[in-house]
């Protein structure tokens, strides 16, 4: 029997497989990423850039607000519509500017020639690939965390619940993240930076422009003529002669040919867009009833009523009266961005599963003409 003996002071290699993951080596990946983006003077000549992009925009906005009303400063609605327009502007830039940090983290340091040390070193892919999603991640979160001023600007103005900050904060971070191991896996495949970023951007459109313009091309297609029940005045109501004294209008249930929509089938192309994950996620439940952060959340619900499809009954009867006992009340349609954020970051896996598998070494299919160290 032969036995393996360690020399003194020498310690026994750890094995190393493709998905060995220590926190070590994750960490020592990320901070070689981020002191070469800290060294950088276009990191921080980018960060003066959104600060004051961000800051521009939310000045313009405010003052908008003032000259459509002067006491709009002060009301809550302005807070709210403020609060809107911020958070709009920095997902939208945030996903303009996160696919370029990790866009071209491995097919960049493959062409610079620094890959191929780290890939002989100890440490594995996938903590060279956490590593890079790390850096990456946090540096978009840079952003994030220099445009919360105008975000608490905009939440001391009223009008929305304070406790919207953190839900807006985490579902922006979350949405990044996703970006972030989209581009991760776009640059392990693509043999140049520039294509890699180009895929990114595209990935990303697709979630954020793409998606309603397809739900849009779709929906003629998704609606037809259908016999449906009306609940409205009856049509003989509009040709009764001129009187003094005309009947009281009463409303009626009738059947009539509609043109229905199903929308239950492409819903949820709207359910995963960035823009859509965080307008319905943004508000807590049980917002103030009558409160401008009240109709904030109306406006969100017709994103959720579109899951449900056409209603049993339309309600077409403009009289002031009850209609709970004809008209079946609404279904409740739960909130959709649970869905459309799992999809999203399921993207984001599956960006880093690939990444994973694309930094084992050897590696038989990069593209003819890649540079391996």
């Amino acid at each position: 029997m032969t036995t393996t003996t360690t020399a003194p002071g020498q310690a026994a290699a750890r094995p190393v497989g493709t998905w060995t993951l220590t926190w070590h080596g994750v960490r020592t990946v990320a901070a070689l990423e981020l002191r070469q983006r800290v060294r950088s003077s276009r990191w921080k000549t980018a960060l003066i850039v959104w600060f004051a992009v961000v800051g521009l925009i939310t000045l313009l906005a405010g003052g908008v607000l003032t000259v459509v009303d002067d006491t709009a400063t002060s009301t809550e609605a302005a807070g709210a519509v403020l609060f809107v327009v911020v958070t709009a502007l920095i997902l939208g830039l945030g996903l303009l500017v996160t696919p370029t940090l990790a866009s071209t983290a491995v097919n960049g340091d493959r062409a610079a020639g620094t890959l191929a040390t780290l890939q002989v070193t100890l440490l594995s892919p996938a903590e060279i690939a956490a590593g890079k999603l790390v850096a990456a991640w946090l540096s978009a979160c840079a952003f994030l965390v220099v445009s919360m001023p105008f975000l608490l600007i905009a939440l001391g103005m009223g009008g929305v619940p304070f406790a919207t900050l953190p839900r807006v904060v985490v579902l922006i971070a979350l949405l990044l993240a996703a970006v972030c191991g989209i581009g991760l896996g776009w640059s392990t495949i693509a043999a140049r930076p520039a294509g890699s970023t180009v895929l990114t951007f595209v990935t990303v459109a697709g979630l954020t422009v793409f998606t309603p313009i397809f739900f849009g091309l779709t929906y003629p297609f998704l609606s037809s003529i259908q016999e449906v029940q009306v609940y409205g005045l009856p049509d003989d109501y509009w040709e009764q002669p001129d009187s003094s004294t005309p009947s009281e209008p009463v409303c009626e249930l009738s059947v009539q040919e509609r043109s229905v929509a199903h929308t239950e089938w492409t819903w949820w192309l709207l359910a995963i867009n960035p823009f859509g994950v965080v307008a319905d996620g943004a508000l807590p439940p049980g917002t103030h009833e009558g409160s401008p952060a009240e109709y904030v959340t109306a406006s969100t619900q017709g994103l959720r009523d579109l899951r449900l499809g056409a209603p049993d009954v339309h309600d077409e009867c403009w009289v002031d009266e009850d209609t709970s006992d004809v008209v079946p009340t609404s279904r409740g349609a739960g909130p959709v961005w649970p869905l459309g954020l799992a999809v999203n970051l399921l993207l984001g896996t599956a960006g880093f599963v690939v990444a994973v598998r694309r930094l084992r070494i050897p590696q038989r299919t990069l593209a003819r003409g890649t540079r391996v160290a």
